[in-house]
């Protein structure tokens, strides 16, 4: 008898932790409609002005995150502060000046400028070097640097190609594989050859849409001389080469490729703000495995406000950063009720996804909690809508799962089981595909963690044309039936994971195509 007692032990045990984990999705039913839409409703408010990264409306947001996971009882999940921040910068033109032989020209009516491609100071040339459209394509026999030395020296082009050759090549996707017709393949072969500067002939002058004096957010600093390149109307071209009227675009096209005398003076004084954003994390320990992890995590930023003009993202991502939210409602609820989940869970909700992941990638740059210890993230951007373009299966009943092929073979066996458990909806795996077009599992903050070696599941409906990225995007178009069940799902999922014996397998190698 004794001896069937101790043989009994192992699986009691295993029976026991079933039991605690069967106990928590009970807690699913504090993730309700109401509960969602009360959240999306404030996160989502006008108030929140667009919560763009670094902005007043993004702090306020943070603000009421963190003060939710405060009301909840999680503890804080940087030390003893619910925020990790983490640096932005942005530049700002304080003075801009471009004068050809004396003669003055206007902002917006003759030249503009990045802030990302110009050079800091004064810069002055006696001489300029027009190289046609300055493209080199070896592919097609076109060297528009031919017999020219321009190191060292300004270099004036005209935009666009003779033959019509767009700007960006065909399939191209975030800036891969550009044509030598585009801007950016332009500046490059100028800086490679050594010149000094690069002007480049538009006829898109003056300006309809006034140039914004102040640059794009950024993570890094680089503090290294930057390369000048400058947008000039045909006015200012005319001057270079020393004509006392305007020449027209198309005479340009007959201009000799030589050497110009004039005197060119650009100054482009900027300075740079010290700004700052954040991630809010909050954390509910685990019991005998708490020194384990599992994340939950979603991204707060939106586009912004710009003039009277709000971009909400109701969709994109409030409704993640309030399923996230809700989850952490539901699992702090069973803490309280004596049923902690084994494993601490991590509610990471960050900033700067749509700057480029910024907030992910300083979290897995700088992990508070060991990355070899996290089990895994599952990611919730955008679920709260219907894909306008899925003509397949049931539209009010599906979720599409990104990552449950990849880094763990554990992932899909667990996904589906804890979906029959819960919702029981089409699982769709669509954009796991590795010719998907729109390369769904790289854009969002599962990413970051996928690098690390953490197996991931990302959740998403599919909005990718309809409101994505639109001031429409607004919270009387969420689903919030069809919402509720997708995050009951992965609730389920999580319960799961955070309960099982063993950490996630990392048995599958991630697989980066053209990247």
């Amino acid at each position: 008898m004794k001896k069937l007692i101790w043989l009994l032990l192992p699986l009691m045990s295993s029976m026991a932790f079933a039991q605690k984990a069967d106990d928590l999705t009970k807690f699913g039913t504090v993730i309700t409609q109401q509960g969602l839409k009360e959240k999306l409703t404030i996160i989502a408010s006008a108030e929140m002005e667009g919560r763009e990264t670094a902005s007043p409306g993004q702090k306020r947001a943070a603000a009421y995150i963190e003060s939710q996971f405060k009301k909840m009882g999680l503890k804080p999940g940087n030390g003893t502060s619910y925020q990790q921040t983490y640096p932005v910068y942005q530049d700002a033109i304080t003075d801009k000046q471009l004068a050809v032989n004396g003669r003055s020209f206007e902002w917006d009516k003759d030249y503009t400028f990045n802030l990302q491609s110009i050079a800091n100071g004064n810069l002055k040339f006696a001489s300029a070097v027009f190289a046609g459209y300055g493209i080199v394509d070896s592919a097609k026999g076109i060297n528009d640097y031919e017999n020219l030395d321009v190191k060292g020296k300004l270099v004036f082009i005209l935009e666009g190609s003779a033959t019509g050759m767009p700007a960006m090549a065909p399939g191209a996707n975030r800036g891969m594989n550009m044509s030598p017709a585009s801007g950016m393949a332009k500046m490059r072969v100028a800086m490679a050859k050594g010149a000094a500067a690069l002007f480049v002939i538009s006829a898109d002058f003056p300006r309809k849409v006034a140039t914004s004096v102040k640059g794009n957010m950024y993570t890094k600093r680089n503090d290294a001389p930057g390369f000048s390149m400058v947008t000039v109307s045909a006015d200012v071209a005319s001057a270079m080469i020393g004509s006392t009227s305007k020449i027209s675009m198309a005479d340009f096209k007959e201009t000799p490729k030589r050497v110009y005398t004039a005197e060119i003076n650009l100054v482009a004084n900027k300075s740079t703000e010290n700004l700052e954003s954040s991630n809010v994390i909050g954390i509910l320990p685990g019991t005998d495995k708490k020194e384990e992890y599992l994340f939950l995590t979603g991204h707060y930023d939106h586009l912004g406000k710009k003039g009277d003009i709000i971009w909400y993202g109701a969709d994109d991502d409030g409704s993640g950063t309030v399923s996230v939210m809700q989850m952490a409602e539901a699992f702090a609820t069973a803490a309280k009720k004596g049923h902690s989940p084994r494993r601490s869970i991590v509610f990471l909700i960050v900033s700067g996804e749509e700057k480029g992941l910024w907030g992910s990638e300083y979290y897995s740059e700088h992990p508070i909690f060991p990355l070899d210890k996290t089990t895994a993230d599952l990611n919730t951007d955008m679920v709260g809508r219907v894909d306008t373009e899925r003509t397949s299966g049931d539209s009010l009943n599906y979720v599409y799962v990104i990552g449950h092929d990849k880094l763990s073979t554990d992932l899909p066996i667990i996904n589906e089981a804890a979906n029959k458990a819960s919702s029981n909806m089409t699982l769709d795996y669509k954009f796991d595909d590795p010719n998907d077009k729109n390369r769904i599992y790289y854009r969002s903050d599962h990413y970051n963690f996928a690098k690390k070696g953490v197996p991931i599941l990302f959740f998403y409906d599919g909005m990718l044309l309809a409101d994505y990225h639109k001031p429409t995007d607004t919270i009387e178009k969420i689903n919030f039936d069809l919402m509720q069940r997708r995050v009951l799902m992965v609730y389920y999922t999580a319960c799961e994971i955070a309960n099982r014996d063993e950490m996630l397998k990392r048995d599958l190698k991630l697989n980066m195509p053209g990247r």
